[in-house]
């Protein structure tokens, strides 16, 4: 490994590459930023990421000429680009964005990373995004990364050694924070629904955000909980504290929170430093739906943007217009339906902040079914809980009106009655 500066780090990249860029509160974005620099020597640069924070250069005037992005989840930096003749979206599960490497559908030629400094025997950790960056590492045929000392060093498989790098830059700032927001009513109501759900000795996969965070607050009086999940936030710190999660009674890593990801405020990054209780493995391994299934009462709890009334879940698209990602979404759907006692929830508001409804007579026009109506089981809004598993066609649609808006029932009552002659 040399240590070097950003103009010599970045020139490993050439014309024609495909560059892997680490993402979510690990982002490199000096490494971008410097190699967005060099868009007047560079042509057909191909980029390969999920969700990535900060500016995102590449996709702004003049950087944009040089690059593409062939993105596998699209995160608000990018949304625009990805929808545009620029930029496009690789519909697939996380657990399976390994294979896009190791298997060689897209092989890497460079890799940009952010790790800690190197611990005695030469190993960086890759901090709090091991997720698809360790298969990158370990395919790309060269690895350029930023040593930040501000990266916590986690445990697990996260680790690339020095001899594995070819250049490297120091840079001394905190990585990117999410800092939790204040919980709506409407949040409290849904996480009191979702958490009646949950029994003690589940193993919990829950991701960012305040409906996640409203159902975990509600968790307390709860017993011998576990973690197996893509990503984690500070929700969970509270109840890792008083011990209402102990990991006791799961099978896989028995003891341990089990992630691939992890964003939030730096109390996180503080607790899962050099914290053996924190296993960080890839997507590939914390997504395998066989795995999954192995542990107990598996309650997967992830949102969706629309759901039909058969059941059809839409939550990477807005119609044609792609919003986000299939994500891990379905891993844990099936992995929660296929484990004993386990329970897959779809957890949204009932309107969309427009007051839109969310659960409709037929998804919009192009959009994407991230959740077949065959997988799905419990659907959670403000208004209630209903379980799909089992019901007819006119059965769930029924079941999904009653958990709707009121001011939209009545509507949905008419498109119920029209389709199922109800």
């Amino acid at each position: 490994m040399k240590i070097t500066n950003i103009e010599e780090a970045v020139s490993i990249v050439k014309p024609g590459d495909r560059v892997f860029f680490q993402g979510a509160a690990m982002t490199p974005n000096e490494l971008i930023d410097g190699l967005c620099q060099r868009y007047n020597e560079l042509e057909n640069v191909e980029i390969i990421s999920i969700h990535t924070e900060g500016e995102a250069l590449y996709t702004q005037e003049p950087y944009h000429k040089a690059f593409n992005l062939n993105s596998c989840f699209v995160g608000g930096n990018v949304r625009k680009w990805v929808n545009s003749s620029h930029g496009d979206y690789i519909p697939i599960f996380l657990s399976e964005i390994p294979r896009l490497f190791i298997d060689g559908y897209l092989p890497l030629d460079v890799a940009f990373v952010q790790v800690s400094p190197p611990d005695k025997h030469g190993y960086c950790s890759l901090g709090v995004s091991v997720d698809v960056a360790l298969p990158a590492v370990r395919t790309a045929k060269k690895i350029v990364a930023q040593i930040n000392p501000m990266v916590p060093r986690t445990h697990g498989t996260g680790i690339v050694h020095v001899d594995e790098i070819v250049y490297a830059v120091e840079v001394d700032r905190p990585i990117h924070q999410h800092e939790p927001s204040e919980i709506s009513e409407i949040e409290h109501e849904i996480g009191k629904h979702v958490a009646s759900l949950i029994d003690d000795g589940a193993t919990l996969q829950m991701g960012i955000g305040n409906i996640p965070d409203a159902v975990l607050t509600n968790l307390g009086n709860h017993k011998n909980l576990g973690i197996h999940t893509e990503m984690f936030s500070d929700g969970v710190l509270p109840l890792l504290a008083s011990g209402v999660i102990n990991g006791k009674e799961k099978t896989v890593k028995r003891g341990k929170i089990v992630s691939c990801f992890a964003v939030g405020s730096q109390k996180l990054y503080d607790f899962v430093d050099d914290n053996p209780i924190c296993d960080f493995r890839d997507s590939g391994y914390t997504n395998e739906t066989s795995r999954i299934r192995r542990n107990p009462k598996v309650t997967a709890i992830n949102s969706a943007i629309e759901i039909d009334l058969t059941g059809q879940v839409c939550a990477d698209t807005i119609g044609g217009y792609h919003f986000s990602g299939v994500g891990g979404q379905m891993d844990f759907i099936r992995g929660a339906s296929l484990s004993k006692g386990g329970k897959p929830i779809i957890a949204m508001s009932s309107t969309t902040k427009k007051g839109t409804s969310k659960i409709v007579p037929f998804l919009k026009e192009g959009a994407g079914v991230t959740t077949t109506r065959a997988h799905m089981h419990y659907v959670a809004t403000e208004y209630g809980v209903v379980n799909l598993f089992g019901k007819n066609m006119r059965q769930r649609a029924m079941a999904l009106t009653s958990i709707a808006h009121p001011d939209h029932r009545e509507a949905l009552d008419r498109k119920v009655h029209e389709r199922f002659k109800e």
